[in-house]
């Protein structure tokens, strides 16, 4: 099943990437049909781990609400990180004090570890490092280390991303 749903949303996003049809004539243009129907073929065959581990997230509307709602959130906090990192190289009398500090996640699904440990890494500033899907620690380089302290570091580096994707992938 899992399988199957990774393949038809495969297709669908191939097809209104491709577009196979031309509205001013009405041509089909079939072998873009049959590439990406291999090609997301290929990609259900290989990938589907990839992807939620739990189907039915796929296909709750609420999981695409809050994603939807995360989309702003994470761009704030990415702006204002990059505009943090650029002040810094323009005034490099600013404090600098980069290190790795720990995090702990309460994310239970991979699904959700992953998606957190790249939002951490797409934001300038910090980059994860390593991750114990055991313990579900996750290490991450700060450019500007403020607290070792593990819930310290937690609720500032990741705090304002886990709340949406427990939402979105829990």
């Amino acid at each position: 099943m899992r399988k199957l749903i990774v393949f038809f949303f495969s297709y669908i996003i191939w097809s209104l990437l491709a577009w196979p049809f031309d509205p001013a004539t009405g041509e089909v243009f079939w072998l873009n049909i049959f590439v990406g129907l291999f090609a997301a073929g290929f990609v259900a065959l290989l990938f589907d781990e990839l992807f939620f581990e739990r189907h039915s997230k796929v296909v709750n509307p609420l999981s695409y609400f809050w994603f939807l709602i995360y989309l702003p959130v994470f761009s704030y906090y990415c702006l204002l990180a990059n505009i943090d990192v650029m002040y810094r190289a323009i005034h490099p009398s600013l404090p600098i004090k980069p290190g790795i500090v720990k995090i702990r996640t309460s994310l239970e699904s991979n699904s959700g570890i992953t998606a957190l440990a790249n939002s951490i890494t797409l934001t300038p500033g910090t980059l994860t490092v390593d991750v114990d899907m055991e313990n579900k620690l996750l290490y991450v380089h700060w450019i500007n280390v403020q607290s070792t302290d593990i819930d310290e570091a937690t609720e500032m580096i990741a705090g304002r991303f886990e709340r949406i994707l427990r939402r979105i992938f829990e």
